[in-house]
């Protein structure tokens, strides 16, 4: 039995463990968080991954945690609609497949997978690798040295394993100009069920979905190109103060309840592009190897591919891990690199930098309620063209 060590309990990493168990190895997980998160952003669940989750059991609770997103709408200053189209489209280019749910949801729902037979270390990360012939010699902050025969990575667009074994992440991430914030609040006054809201002012969005249990989520997407970015909870609100200071619609509202928030999801909207992704008896999965940014909408489906693949791979290698990881490349590099320029000009759709890129986006938006359009506009990026093996 082969000892794995796999940095992460977002989705990649619950997913890579409940299959190397069943091929038979032994993997543990190290989260440097104290417990899973909690909160964050909702994801668009759809092709690949969820076979995936099928595979697992997964989906008769996917469907329960989850949301039918019936609209998709588009205000003005005042809150008219000014464009959007009901979401059928994509019931119909996914056979019904389809499913929106909060990412931490889906999280939860895979670490249950393996939480009675996996070895799980909370509250500890990898701070140095040191490879040798035959194992990697792990140095973790709190539990001290350990020792595996692989390590996977993880651990997401800023991952350690990948900037102790590859080199610093300015090395691999490119940055596509926008940076994405989201916190929920209780007992909004405002609700549109299934259906997601956004209003818009150039270089700038904001989002409104409506969650179980009276809890609605914000979302601000902003053109950014800044070096740095806030560290701290009060920095990050004060840039969407900032950003967001001549915005209209619900914003008075919205800030005074990003006021009382008191955990608020902030990061830049990147890609990571690497020419490998694995040396040694080190490999990297999910966003930790090819990142296709937040904005793209199936980044936790891709992390779920990556991770079945890359365990059924070291399966049918019984356990070659360079034949393996060499497999596991060949097999979804030039898949994950079309879901990467698809996420490229996915991304500006969300907050046109011009008033003319914002009205030309509202006209398009609007056209998909016409039979056809939405399929030519978006049926090449919600297929997944690529054969899931069946592994042993």
């Amino acid at each position: 039995m082969r000892t794995v060590l796999v940095s992460g309990a977002g989705i990649a990493g619950p997913t890579i463990a409940y299959w190397l168990k069943a091929a038979g190895y032994a993997p543990t997980l190290v989260e440097r968080a104290p417990a899973l998160r909690r909160g964050g952003y909702v994801i668009d669940f759809w092709g690949l991954g969820y076979d995936i989750a099928e595979r697992m059991g997964l989906l008769p609770a996917i469907d329960r945690a989850g949301y039918h997103v019936q609209q998709m709408g588009i205000v003005d200053d005042c809150g008219r609609r000014v464009a959007g189209f009901g979401t059928r489209i994509f019931d119909e280019l996914t056979g019904g497949r389809y499913v929106t749910l909060a990412r931490s949801d889906l999280s939860h729902l895979l670490y249950g997978t393996i939480g009675d037979s996996t070895e799980i270390v909370f509250d500890d990360e990898i701070v140095a690798l040191d490879e040798r012939a035959d194992e990697v010699r792990v140095q973790l902050r709190q539990a001290g040295e350990r020792r595996f025969d692989l390590v996977i990575g993880a651990d997401g667009l800023h991952s350690s394993v990948r900037r102790l074994a590859f080199g610093p992440q300015r090395a691999f991430e490119r940055h596509l100009g926008y940076t994405v914030a989201t916190f929920e609040a209780h007992g909004y006054h405002a609700r549109d069920e299934n259906t997601y809201l956004m209003y818009g002012q150039p270089g700038r969005m904001i989002g409104r979905f409506a969650l179980h249990d009276d809890r609605t989520l914000f979302v601000f997407i902003f053109a950014d190109h800044a070096d740095r970015w806030p560290a701290t909870t009060a920095d990050q609100k004060g840039k969407l103060c900032e950003v967001y200071r001549c915005a209209h619609w619900e914003w008075p509202a919205i800030r005074n309840e990003l006021d009382r928030a008191d955990e608020l999801y902030f990061d830049r909207v990147s890609q990571i592009r690497m020419d490998n992704w694995s040396r040694g008896r080190v490999a990297l999965i999910g966003d930790a190897a090819f990142c296709v940014s937040l904005l793209a909408g199936q980044g936790s489906a891709l992390a779920m591919i990556s991770a079945y693949v890359l365990a059924g791979e070291l399966a049918r290698a019984e356990g070659r891990h360079q034949e393996a990881f060499s497999a596991y490349e060949t097999r979804l590099r030039s898949y994950i690199g079309a879901k990467q320029r698809g996420a490229e000009r996915f991304a500006a759709a969300f907050a046109p930098r011009t008033p003319w890129g914002l009205w030309f986006r509202n006209q398009i938006v609007r056209a998909f309620a016409l039979p056809g359009v939405a399929r030519l506009a978006i049926g090449r990026d919600i297929a997944d063209k690529l054969d899931l093996p069946s592994y042993p």
